[in-house]
């Protein structure tokens, strides 16, 4: 009687694998048929579109001549900008919680906070932008106050995503760098961050995947949505060859650009929408190209 309970419960835990690796195969599939049918279709409107004119002219109210230079050199500008600023803070206070901090109430009211950040609807960013950035700090509707919106909204996925990487990597690798005579801050730069390198790189390509997308924060603290200029250029002719002018321009990005199109009743408007995606798509799988590549050349640095 056991002998045949035991071969039922073989047969019945055999039954459920392959139900759920039937069940997980077919809903794969199904989203990949839905994406790929979207990205086809979004494809075939706007491939034609695409050329040198529509990636170096400005937005117009004509569909057959608007471009979206202003947009995309925006996008790059506030992308480039959010990353620099979210990064180091976002591993820095990671490395405070995990590594330094002590474990008692208020880092759990830290801890929780952060956690239940990472789920606020990004126009609440938006808000907070308007009136800290915008208004308090009196920075204006500019490539800075953008960014560092964008930055506070992605910040706590970088924080989050960097703990869980650095709580990873085994207590005897610390052990063995505090035998060796190593301090806290050796152990860490050397050991700790290397090793743990791979997992932030994961948080930060999620992190920068949602920054490049959002709108509605960008919208709700004032970014244009038509412009016919360029934020200056941080390269100068005169020293120390750097200028910091553009980070205080107005400026637009792709999703503002896209909606824009989206919401006009022409349908050249409509194609432009359809190229401007492509090229938003482009941009994302470019950063998180480069973003994969940093984490596979850590990874293969890794011996334990």
């Amino acid at each position: 009687m056991n002998e045949l309970t035991k071969m039922d419960r073989k047969l019945l835990n055999r039954f459920y694998d392959r139900g759920f690796l039937f069940v997980g195969i077919l809903a794969t599939s199904i989203s990949l048929i839905f994406l790929l049918a979207l990205l086809l279709d979004i494809i075939a409107d706007g491939i034609g579109r695409l050329g040198w004119q529509f990636l170096a002219n400005y937005p117009s109210r004509k569909p057959e001549e608007a471009g979206i230079l202003s947009a995309w050199v925006g996008t790059v500008w506030v992308m480039v900008l959010t990353g620099g600023i979210a990064f180091p803070l976002g591993v820095s206070a990671a490395i405070y919680l995990e590594e330094y901090s002590r474990k008692n109430w208020l880092t759990d009211i830290i801890e929780i906070n952060i956690a239940n950040l990472a789920g606020v609807p990004s126009i609440i960013y938006g808000l907070l932008g308007l009136g800290l950035f915008v208004r308090f700090l009196n920075m204006e509707r500019s490539v800075i106050a953008g960014a560092m919106t964008l930055a506070i909204l992605v910040l706590p996925i970088v924080i989050l995503s960097t703990r869980e990487a650095i709580k990873s990597i085994p207590p005897s690798i610390r052990e063995a760098s505090y035998a060796l005579g190593a301090s806290k801050w050796q152990t860490i730069r050397n050991q700790v961050l290397p090793a743990a390198m791979p997992g932030i790189l994961t948080g930060v390509i999620l992190a920068m995947s949602r920054a490049v997308g959002e709108t509605a924060p960008l919208i709700t603290m004032g970014a244009l949505t038509y412009i016919a200029f360029l934020p200056a250029s941080p390269i100068s002719a005169e020293f120390p060859y750097i200028s910091f002018q553009g980070l205080f321009d107005a400026f637009t990005v792709l999703p503002i650009q896209i909606f824009n199109w989206v919401s006009r009743p022409q349908k050249g408007f409509a194609i432009d929408a359809a190229a401007g995606i492509i090229v938003l798509l482009v941009i994302t799988f470019v950063m998180n190209a480069f973003a994969i590549y940093l984490r596979q050349k850590y990874q293969r640095k890794i011996r334990w």
